[in-house]
């Protein structure tokens, strides 16, 4: 019989990983649980005053290139050492932060966003590697479920400091958010030992490696340069659209005049039995693994509507939504305890609106469901299929955000938040499970790299949706009930596109 896993068989590395994965998440949550209140607030209370539709441009770009950068990313710890990786990321980490409560204009905010998003990029493929390189067969399953515990652990406590620093000033939350990460140049330098990696050995995985693979999973350059010129146009159309620079109509056409010049110029290499020129710009759009290209951009879907808990709650709950029941509720636990009601008022005062509750307190609910319910609902979940469990989850998740429809007092809101988690500790694991169990056996490893590309488009569709339909639905008709169905019919297509995709590609094709 194999001896249970004890915590002490974990060595001091493991450990110092999972710590300093805490505080990176304390600084990331910590800003972005208010990102969208500090975004679009008024100036004279210290935010930046922004359109709702630059604000959905801005979260949705930078939380973009944060899921695509890892690929490259890794392959430079892998070269050059985890230990200086994590290093450079704190480098640039820590001034980013605090840059971005010192640059106003749009340019430079997105700047300093963007830089955050380099320096949290270089510091996830590495802190994953560590977890990966210092547990065994026998260790990991314990391994990573206590690595995902540290992760939401860091993305509640985040939230509140930075709630509690607000009352005061913006600035202190971007200097509580510096100063996390800062704190991990001390676990860094003092107690971080370099696991056993590549950078060692003969054959370091290299650039070049990492974009040929890219060719056989995805497609080759022109085929990227093709779909990079679409999300260029998407953005900014979106980015325009506010001021009537450009409509939505124009943004379509412009769209469609790109693809006909790519299918031309094909047909125009073809012609010149030119399908496999000298250079990538001279060769023909190649699409790599088509169906799990497709898996990418269907579950992408489900990521547009989780991602709206972070880009489009916290507004909703500050515009729409009368939390003061929930209030009354604190002060039952405060008068179940004996506190004085002195030392209520002094709570409710310190909110940003006294009487009532914090955005980013209520959404943190998420987070805090997770740690209490995670490990229960992997174990119920144990004997499921992969896909019945992110099909399920996702159904959960459309009658989460159905709820939200009706989301106009606090207890309503938060049965909408709680229902949700239970939806994202379903679908979004098995998620990654199902990626292994569709790739090729023997290129497993390989595609589990790019799944985290399916939470990129999700994080550039969910931002650019949520900055449209913020303005459209909730803040120039006054409707954030529409809003709310727009993403409820949003994940619910995914959840019936994905059941199609399993059944008529994934079992077509065994």
């Amino acid at each position: 019989m194999e001896a249970k896993i004890k915590l002490k068989d974990f060595p001091q590395t493991f450990w110092v990983a999972n710590t300093m994965e805490i505080f990176e998440r304390m600084a990331w949550y910590g800003f972005f649980a208010v990102s969208s209140l500090y975004i679009t607030g008024a100036i004279s209370e210290g935010g930046l005053g922004f359109s709702d539709e630059d604000r959905g441009v801005l979260q949705g770009v930078v939380t973009f290139f944060l899921y695509l950068f890892p690929v490259v990313s890794g392959a430079l710890a892998d070269r050059y050492g985890f230990k200086k990786m994590l290093f450079a990321a704190f480098v640039i980490l820590v001034p980013a932060y605090y840059f971005l409560g010192v640059f106003k204009t749009f340019p430079t905010f997105f700047l300093a966003f963007m830089m955050v998003a380099i320096g949290a990029a270089m510091f996830k493929p590495v802190i994953i590697g560590t977890i990966t390189k210092v547990t065994n067969e026998r260790s990991s399953s314990m391994g990573f479920g206590i690595f995902y515990m540290m992760v939401n652990i860091g993305g509640f406590l985040g939230p509140i400091v930075a709630g509690i620093v607000r009352a005061i000033s913006w600035d202190y939350v971007f200097i509580a958010s510096a100063g996390w990460i800062a704190v991990n140049f001390i676990f860094v330098t003092l107690f971080y030992k370099e696991p056993t990696s590549e950078a060692k050995s003969a054959n370091p995985r290299s650039l070049k490696k990492v974009m040929t693979d890219m060719v056989e999973v995805l497609g080759n350059g022109r085929f990227f340069l093709f779909v990079f010129g679409l999300l260029v146009i998407l953005v900014m159309g979106s980015k325009f659209t506010s001021d009537n620079t450009i409509t939505w109509a124009q943004i379509i056409y412009i769209s469609i005049g790109w693809i006909v010049v790519n299918v031309i110029y094909d047909m125009v290499l073809n012609k010149m039995n030119n399908a496999n020129g000298a250079s990538w710009f001279t060769s023909k759009m190649k699409l790599g693994d088509w169906k799990f290209g497709l898996f990418l951009l269907l579950m992408s879907g489900f990521w547009t509507s989780f991602n709206q808990i972070f880009y489009t709650l916290p507004l909703y709950i500050r515009d729409f939504v009368d939390t003061s029941d929930l209030m009354m509720a604190v002060k039952s636990i405060f008068n179940f305890f004996g506190l004085s009601n002195e030392l209520f008022a002094s709570f409710s005062n310190s909110m940003a609106t006294p009487g009532q509750v914090n955005p980013e307190y209520i959404i943190n609910l998420n987070a805090g469901a997770i740690i209490l319910f995670q490990v229960m609902i992997s174990y119920f979940v144990t004997r499921l299929k992969p896909f019945t469990t992110i099909f399920w989850g996702t159904i959960i998740t459309v009658v989460s955000l159905s709820i939200l429809v009706f989301g106009t007092v606090g207890w309503i809101t938060v049965a909408g938040i709680v229902v949700f988690s239970f939806g994202e500790m379903m679908a979004s694991p098995k998620s990654k499970e199902y990626t292994g169990k569709i790739a090729p056996p023997e290129k497993v490893a390989l595609y589990m790299g790019y799944f985290y590309w399916c939470v990129a488009l999700g994080n550039l569709f969910g931002g650019i949706l949520s900055g449209q339909l913020y303005a459209a639905f909730a803040r120039d008709m006054q409707r954030p009930d529409l809003m709310w169905l727009i993403f409820a019919i949003i994940a619910l297509a995914s959840a019936m596109l994905i059941l199609l995709y399993d059944r008529l590609i994934i079992k077509k094709v065994k």
